[in-house]
């Protein structure tokens, strides 16, 4: 096997028979190994193997170097293209009084406008932790606000002290 990656290259391969194409699509047919890294040799190239499982298998004749460049070169296209879903997050409190869940839906409605998800986290304090039902009556009010604008993703979840509700924007 070849460095660092998993795919078996000229001396590697050692099959009795195997299926051989060159770079720029000919066909050299079903020929051995050895032959095979004989035509790869006189090209100045590698014999790579691309399907294993094939029977026979079938190797490709070509320069290596370059096609690892271009799949590496694939790979970055396509995480460029990928898309990033930022979550902001906005904590709460039990007894906290309505301004204040203004000025936080206020914010919240600013993150949602940027594209962005909004996660709401209500803190339980000592005995708060025995009745989340505090923590989903403070959510409730904020999905009421926030109704216009976005979707209540996920319904409530309580983890540990924390009641959270995810919300995203309308489309």
């Amino acid at each position: 096997m070849s460095k660092n990656t998993d795919v078996m290259l000229n001396e590697d391969i050692d099959f009795p028979e195997v299926r051989c194409i060159g770079d720029d699509g000919e066909q050299y047919g079903l020929i051995s190994s050895s032959e095979a890294l004989k035509i790869a040799e006189e090209k100045g190239v590698d014999l790579v193997l691309i399907a294993p499982d094939a029977k026979p298998p079938v190797c490709k004749v070509m320069d290596y170097g370059k096609f690892r460049y271009q799949q590496e070169k694939k790979l970055k296209e396509a995480k460029k293209k990928q898309k990033q879903i930022e979550i902001k997050e906005i904590k709460l409190s039990v007894k906290i009084a309505i301004n204040d869940i203004n000025y936080k839906v206020k914010h919240a409605k600013e993150f949602l406008s940027e594209n962005k998800h909004v996660r709401f986290r209500v803190f339980l304090r000592g005995r708060e932790v025995s009745e989340p039902q505090v923590g989903f009556e403070v959510l409730n009010k904020v999905a009421s606000m926030l109704e216009e604008v976005a979707n209540v993703d996920k319904d409530y979840k309580i983890e540990g002290r924390y009641v959270n509700m995810l919300v995203t924007p309308k489309k």
